[in-house]
């Protein structure tokens, strides 16, 4: 199965996974899964460190890398369809990975209520 994880479920994978449910953990480290880790979730990482929202003590860079996830770059088509959602959600972040889960095919990795709440895209509920 092809995964986008959501900004939160990386994060708890990389804590160790506790808050993710026992079949999202499973599918997380299936061989066979592809997983995918957006640029958009590191900006907010980044982003949410540096104004105190957020304590992760290392590069998100690093951290996909060490999980062996891939990196899921923002392209212009990515942009332009996030953009184009009809969508009254204006948290850019979850607009990303909600376009790129559609133009990936990917099936989106969430405990975002928000994101739930939209129709369309293969979607998985993380939480235990």
């Amino acid at each position: 199965m092809d995964l986008l994880l959501d900004t939160h479920v990386f994060l708890w994978w990389d804590d160790g996974g506790a808050h993710l449910s026992a079949e999202v953990r499973a599918l997380i480290a299936d061989p066979a899964s592809k997983i995918f880790v957006s640029a958009a979730s590191v900006w907010e990482i980044a982003i949410k460190r540096r104004i105190g929202k957020l304590r992760f003590d290392r590069s998100a860079v690093a951290a996909n890398a060490a999980n062996h996830f891939s990196e899921l770059a923002i392209e212009a088509s990515d942009a332009e369809r996030a953009g184009d959602l009809a969508w009254d959600h204006r948290d850019p972040f979850d607009r990303m990975l909600v376009a790129q889960s559609l133009q990936h095919s990917l099936t989106l990795v969430t405990c975002d209520p928000a994101i739930r709440g939209f129709d369309g895209i293969a979607m998985l509920w993380a939480a235990g």
